[in-house]
């Protein structure tokens, strides 16, 4: 009877095969898992080491957001010269119909006199490029209307190339948008994850990334304001100080300037801007917008930048610190300037 059959015997090759396959899906599991070669999982991060991971998010987010910066400063731009042509474009159609309705007058009287002269009969067309692109056509009309006539043909000229330039910039306006989104992407995804991170620890544990700064201290902050002030180097230097001091407390927000909430570079633009000065919007123009000057050389007001590529900044007010905004974690607040790796400096004059 079946039941009696002796188990099939199967060759030595597939027991390998399996017991090899085994093998790979276990240390599969155990990279896509955590799991260490032993097959236990591996520990727990301590909170330091969240801390860490999440400042290394934090990070890369303000890369992103520096970049972010740049591209929607571009596409701002971009959008301004857009509607710029546009206008241009609808004022010099608008002159190009006043020419055309001068001319059809003189068609109309041409026409009660017995006859339509051929040059007009083309302007006066619903495709007129036929007739300004003739030179010939406009030698066949009186002198009044041969100006009239090479008029429109300037204007019309005019106005394809402007539209021609606005084609190409509404290109150019689609693309940076493209390159926002993707940037913005980047942003939150990055944030994101130090969230996810930040909720595995308690309110204790995630005391070192936030140091809030409470209402007494920014008390106390604008009235050391006025102190450093007076040690700036110039009248825009002080007020941008001033500025900074006023905005202690302030939330971090990506891509925010002001005046309720700022990234690192949105807070150096903003202070400068209260003192009279434009500055670029991102961290790696910003360096190139003063003369650059060493650490030993710091004073209040003076540009202090971060990273390797230059994606932190702060504004210098004197003993070692600066005010910046550090992270979605921390408020805008005074820190040591060795805080992080310094990349170089620079005085706005």
């Amino acid at each position: 009877m079946a039941a009696h059959r002796r188990p099939r015997k199967r060759p030595a090759g597939n027991g390998t095969a399996l017991r090899a396959a085994l093998t790979v899906t276990l240390f599969g599991a155990a990279g896509a898992t955590g799991l260490g070669g032993t097959g236990h999982a591996a520990p727990e991060p301590t909170p330091a080491q969240i801390r860490a991971r999440v400042d290394q998010l934090y990070q890369e987010a303000e890369v992103a957001t520096e970049q972010y910066n740049g591209a929607k400063e571009k596409a701002d731009a971009a959008e301004r010269r857009l509607e710029d042509l546009r206008d241009e474009v609808a004022r010099k159609e608008e002159r190009l119909n006043a020419t055309r309705e001068s001319l059809g007058s003189v068609a109309a009287a041409q026409y009660r006199g017995g006859g339509l002269d051929p040059a007009l009969q083309l302007v006066l067309s619903s495709d007129p490029d036929r007739y300004l692109e003739d030179a010939a056509l406009v030698e066949r009309v009186g002198s009044r209307q041969a100006a009239a006539v090479g008029r429109a043909r300037e204007e019309l000229r005019d106005v394809e190339q402007l539209r021609g330039a606005a084609r190409i910039e509404l290109a150019s306006l689609t693309s940076r948008q493209a390159e926002l989104k993707r940037h913005r992407a980047t942003v939150t995804g990055k944030l994101e994850a130090a969230r996810r991170l930040l909720s595995r620890l308690t309110a204790e544990e995630r005391a070192p990334l936030a140091h809030g700064t409470d209402r007494a201290t920014r008390s106390a902050g604008a009235r050391e304001g006025l102190s450093v002030s007076a040690q700036a180097p110039n009248s825009r230097a002080a007020a941008a100080v001033a500025y900074a001091y006023r905005k202690l407390g302030s939330p971090y927000v990506w891509g925010a300037s002001g005046p309720d909430a700022f990234d690192c570079s949105g807070l150096v633009q903003a202070a400068y801007r209260a003192a009279g000065v434009s500055l670029p919007r991102t961290t790696y123009a910003q360096i190139g917008a003063g003369r650059r000057v060493s650490r030993s050389e710091l004073a209040p007001g003076d540009l202090v930048f971060f990273y390797s590529g230059i994606s932190h900044v702060g504004i210098y007010v004197g003993n070692g610190r600066m005010i910046h905004a550090p992270n979605p974690s921390a408020p805008v607040r005074v820190a040591p300037v060795d805080q992080m790796p310094f990349a170089g400096a620079a005085r706005v004059v």
